[in-house]
């Protein structure tokens, strides 16, 4: 089964098989400069400072649901059990060590997740296919067949597709993101951020919380405090794959007390 959903500022999609999801792409050289400082000037403005309530009400709304039904069942957990490793195949050097940085930065913000790149494709279960955005239709086309290609393209025409496979255990076992590389270099960040970290696990979008890239109306570009909160609730070994939201409520009160002080540490945040 594959969900679909729309990104109205950046032509994106979600496809879910257990559930898949997507994002953006690339710019002129000219152009780059201005496009990072844009970013950075988001990391130098943004919220840091969150109530309990605010943190696990976003965690809530990410991990359960789905935003549309084709994603199958959504009220259970769905995460990695195990060391992840990403594997990017396309034409730019420069994409490909990109992908690389933003694998690392995962790495390095998310406590109990084992991220890291892979040197070939079989050693990989999450895919980064870097196409033009000529090649998109095709590329989709060869990861989900030529019917459901179609759809996706009349319904979002999208610059950027990710998606996921879940076992009976809500277990991910394999993920597929596919990344436009000429639309610009914002929006390359921003989309390969947010479908990096959906492909864990975190489906849901939600527009009642203004602190997320998974919000459709919020762009970032980076990997923001507020989602580092959500990605590390997640991957914390006391929230397993499967479990149902009173399970996961059960556990909350204690897994973010720990979450709270490994965010702090690395961002170096008061504490």
């Amino acid at each position: 089964m594959r969900t679909l959903r729309r990104f109205p500022d950046a032509r994106t999609l979600a496809v879910a098989l257990g559930v898949v999801v997507l994002g953006e792409a690339a710019v002129p050289p000219a152009v780059a400069s201005g496009e990072m400082a844009s970013i950075a000037q988001r990391q130098r403005t943004e919220k840091k400072s969150f109530t309990d309530s605010e943190i696990v009400d976003g965690f809530l709304k990410i991990a359960f649901g789905a935003e549309y039904h084709l994603a199958g069942r959504v009220d259970r957990i769905r995460k990695y059990d195990g060391p992840v490793r990403v594997y990017a195949d396309g034409p730019r050097a420069d994409r490909k060590a990109q992908i690389a940085k933003i694998v690392g930065d995962i790495a390095a913000h998310v406590q109990h997740l084992d991220i890291a790149m892979a040197a070939n494709l079989e050693d990989a279960n999450v895919q980064v296919k870097l196409v033009r955005d000529r090649d998109l239709q095709k590329t989709i086309a060869t990861f989900y067949g030529s019917e459901r290609a179609r759809e996706i393209r009349s319904s979002l025409d999208p610059q950027c597709l990710s998606g996921f496979r879940k076992n009976e255990k809500f277990e991910i076992e394999r993920s597929d993101v596919i990344l436009t590389v000429d639309n610009g270099d914002f929006v390359f960040f921003d989309c390969a951020y947010e479908e990096l970290l959906q492909s864990l696990g975190p489906i849901n979008d939600t527009s009642s919380v203004p602190w997320t890239m998974f919000n459709d109306n919020v762009s970032m570009g980076y990997f923001d405090v507020y989602d580092q909160y959500l990605l590390n609730l997640l991957y914390d070994p006391r929230i397993k794959a499967g479990m149902n939201v009173q399970e996961v409520q059960g556990v909350l009160p204690d897994v973010l007390a720990d979450v709270r002080a490994w965010v702090r540490k690395v961002n170096n945040l008061p504490q």
